[in-house]
């Protein structure tokens, strides 16, 4: 889908910070753009992410995980990212499907066909134009960042299941090159993010 950009990266990565400095940079700049997140974006799929994200749910069904993730999905796709688009505008999700794709599909083996078919339904067409991934490990991200926030349930996973998913989103983007902007996010903040505004200008969405 044409000006819909989404933004993944392992958990820990600094992706939810160079997407908060992105939005700024965009609002500074007049651009018409709306920016989101995912699980969540509006009221229900909040209401929805704090279930999913609850430590104490510890014993929630795989399959019910990718459930919920993919009812947020649809109703977020309601409320915030088609009438933005249909009003000509530019959305920037953190986080989309891929992070279905890799976290539930492969992360937690339910299998990639299987996950790809429930967000089949819950998206239709509307697909990323692109996708920017930050690439950086799982050991040098929880490094970086002192180690995995044990409150929120998907980050206090075992370390291997952080490595299975950084492992998928690269058979991913091998798959699909065309498809994402791989950035380098081993340097500071600052220049992660002079690399994501770069490939937005490669790609045309920033002048």
């Amino acid at each position: 889908m044409r000006n819909f950009i989404t933004i993944e990266g392992c958990d820990g990565v600094g992706k939810t910070h160079q997407t908060r400095r992105l939005k700024e940079y965009c609002e500074q700049m007049g651009l018409n753009v709306v920016f989101t997140r995912e699980p969540g974006g509006s009221d229900i799929a909040e209401q929805i992410r704090k279930i999913i994200l609850d430590a104490n749910n510890s014993a929630m069904d795989d399959m019910c995980e990718a459930f919920l993730y993919a009812s947020a999905r649809i109703q977020h796709l309601k409320d915030i990212i088609k009438p933005a688009l249909s009003q000509g505008k530019t959305v920037f999700c953190d986080r989309f499907v891929h992070s279905s794709y890799v976290y539930q599909g492969l992360g937690r083996n339910l299998g990639l066909e299987k996950i790809v078919a429930l967000n089949e339904i819950a998206v239709g067409e509307y697909m990323p134009e692109f996708t920017i991934f930050l690439d950086l490990s799982p050991e040098q991200a929880f490094l970086r960042k002192g180690g995995a926030d044990k409150t929120d349930r998907m980050e206090a996973v075992e370390f291997a299941f952080h490595q299975k998913v950084y492992q998928g989103y690269k058979d991913l983007i091998a798959a699909e090159p065309d498809k994402f902007e791989v950035i380098d996010a081993g340097g500071t903040a600052d220049e992660t993010q002079q690399l994501i505004r770069k490939a937005l200008v490669k790609r045309g969405i920033l002048k």
